[in-house]
């Protein structure tokens, strides 16, 4: 009887470091900039609505 050949997953070490977590890069200063200033008009034109309204 002969011995099988070692494949390939069989010769790859064991030991390995686990995977860093990969996190989604920061936004933009541009892109947050705009998000605030969305946020804002948005909290101006409810304020404005309910003045307008009562």
């Amino acid at each position: 009887m002969s011995t099988p050949e070692p494949t390939s997953h069989d010769t790859e070490p064991t030991t390995h470091l686990p995977e860093q977590p990969r996190y989604e890069p920061p936004p933009s200063v541009g892109k947050l900039a705009l998000w605030v200033l969305l946020f804002v008009v948005a909290a101006v034109v409810v304020v404005l609505g309910g003045l307008y309204l009562t």
